[in-house]
């Protein structure tokens, strides 16, 4: 039975990378992921940055945003916020919930852009309107130290953002 079910993941990830290397952004991110955690083949941080980077690169939200992690935590790649910024930017500009609360994460410590809460709780309403869950503690923490035109602005600009992009 083991034998089987070695088998069958050795085809899985055999399928997989036939399909990654054909361009198929789900396969060049989920090839990526078995890199990241070892699951088919050999643990290898640089080779989970390249599938996942191949699929950022055609719009992939998901792969973007693993993708900024990598460069976030320095995984299979230089540690560098500015990149982790770009990538999680712009997964967070397609609605991906994920990318959308670091992104707010990023403005409230100020990695790698200038601190700015009414961005930060702009990024916390989209990700909490796109179903992310637990930004309640740290959007009160936030509002004790944004004044009440600013809360306006933040929430303003989430609303416009929806808008524009119909979420």
């Amino acid at each position: 039975m083991a034998v089987k079910e070695q088998l069958s993941q050795q085809d899985y990830v055999k399928k997989c990378k036939k399909a990654a290397e054909q361009g198929h952004v789900i396969a060049q991110n989920t090839l990526g992921f078995l890199y990241l955690n070892g699951q088919g083949v050999n643990k290898d941080y640089a080779e989970a940055v390249k599938w996942y980077r191949r699929a950022a690169e055609q719009d992939y939200d998901v792969a973007q945003f693993n993708l900024a992690i990598m460069y976030k935590l320095g995984n299979g790649v230089e540690q560098n916020h500015t990149q982790a910024l770009k990538w999680m930017t712009v997964a967070a500009e397609q609605g991906h919930a994920d990318a959308q609360s670091n992104l707010g994460n990023m403005y409230y410590q100020g990695l790698a852009v200038m601190q700015d809460y009414v961005i930060a709780y702009k990024w916390w309403l989209l990700a909490e309107n796109n179903g992310s869950k637990d930004l309640e503690h740290n959007k009160k923490e936030l509002l004790k130290k944004m004044q009440p035109s600013q809360i306006n602005d933040a929430e303003q600009s989430a609303q416009e953002w929806i808008q524009q992009h119909g979420q």
